[in-house]
């Protein structure tokens, strides 16, 4: 699997080659897109984007954890995660991209083995 990472420079990009919006306003609308998903997050709302998903932020209670170089035990403040879940839209498009790689990386003797 290859370690790509889409950037927002690559995001305003694609608005710019989809929307036909300038470069800037493309930037500017990714960043305040971005911002607002990021600002209800930090107020505690759950954000939800059909057929992409839902982020929503759960606070953790104080635990105790364990060093694991020393054994030693220490306290866990409370905090607050990020959590994403994605849509069953989102999961079911990932597999079929990865059900058609698998399936173009199949040897010949492979793909009469499978059926």
């Amino acid at each position: 699997m290859t370690q790509n990472t889409v950037t927002r420079a690559q995001l305003s990009e694609a608005v710019y080659q989809e929307v036909g919006l300038s470069r800037n306003e493309s930037a500017d609308l990714v960043e305040t897109v971005l911002d607002e998903i990021s600002d209800a997050l930090a107020r505690g709302e759950m954000v939800k984007i059909s057929s992409f998903g839902s982020f929503q932020v759960r606070k953790k209670g104080e635990r105790i954890g364990r060093n694991p170089k020393t054994g030693e035990e220490v306290p866990i403040l409370p905090r607050r995660v990020l959590v994403f879940r994605a849509s069953h839209v989102l999961k079911n498009r990932i597999n079929e991209i990865q059900d058609a790689v698998d399936a173009a990386q199949q040897t010949p003797q492979q793909a009469r083995a499978a059926s």
